[in-house]
């Protein structure tokens, strides 16, 4: 019995963002429903076992929502939904009869959250993961990105104003509509770089002793002793007096990253072989 139980979640979205979102509302023990295009969600493809670990404990029904047909389905549904969760492009919705303005009359109960690339008024321009973290200065070129950041703290956004929204119609008895943007998520996340935090070099980038990477005998290890009582005790237990990556580093070549992990849960230092 999660905080949700007894709301009812309708999701029309695919792909990463809306669908990551509803899991976590269902994860808070929401009731969620998710509709699909007759030819499946993209993630099925992308990932078969992240979408499936996704879809967990829902209902998926397949709906065209270009005909009047899966329209009125859809219609049925948001009858008894608490809040609708989408992530088309909003000039799509309103094509569909399903944008804010109609829905909030035919269902003034019906809280609803739109996933967005940009903010208004640029709500309807085109844009992925790719295209915000490219904008916000968290690719490293040529590399591809190895997490989906604007996609995924987008979610996480996406459940924080779904919580909202329900919360505050609890209290006032009025539904509310939110635009989660993805770029503008992307952007927040791009903080520890703009203000160098994690610029290479930075303090969180490789410029502390205590808080790096390593190489050693075998593999890469991580080295998080952030607070001074942990450097402190990762100094002593390393019988090293000299606090500088030097001797760490020379110190470390002793044994393998695997190694290494192991005697830092021995000694209650925050210390991880890189997998």
């Amino acid at each position: 019995m999660g905080v949700l139980s007894g709301y009812k979640i309708l999701n029309l979205s695919t792909n990463l963002p809306g669908p990551f979102a509803a899991a976590r509302l269902r994860d808070y023990g929401a009731e969620v429903v998710k509709v699909e295009p007759p030819g499946g969600d993209a993630m099925q493809h992308l990932g078969a076992g992240w979408y499936e670990k996704l879809v967990a404990n829902m209902a998926v029904c397949a709906l065209d929502l270009k005909t009047e047909s899966g329209i009125a389905e859809v219609h049925q549904l948001l009858c008894d939904t608490d809040l609708l969760l989408t992530a088309s492009r909003p000039a799509a919705l309103a094509r569909l009869g399903l944008d804010w303005d109609t829905l909030h009359i035919a269902y003034p109960h019906l809280c609803q959250v739109a996933i967005v690339g940009y903010p208004p008024p640029d709500e309807n321009k085109a844009g992925h993961d790719l295209t915000y973290q490219a904008a916000y200065g968290t690719l490293d070129p040529p590399a591809m990105p190895r997490v989906l950041v604007a996609d995924l703290a987008g979610a996480e956004r996406a459940v924080s104003e779904a919580m909202a929204l329900l919360f505050a119609r609890e209290r006032s008895g009025d539904a509310g509509f939110s635009y989660v943007a993805l770029s503008e998520a992307g952007r927040d996340f791009g903080d520890c770089i703009r203000y160098d935090v994690t610029v290479p070099g930075g303090i969180l980038g490789g410029g502390l002793p205590n808080y790096r990477i390593y190489e050693t005998r075998a593999g890469y290890l991580a080295v998080a002793a952030l607070e001074r009582h942990f450097f402190v005790r990762l100094m002593a237990a390393l019988s090293l007096e000299e606090e500088e990556t030097g001797a760490l580093e020379a110190k470390f070549m002793e044994r393998s990253a695997n190694e290494w992990e192991d005697w830092g849960r021995e000694q209650d230092l925050p210390l991880e072989a890189i997998h």
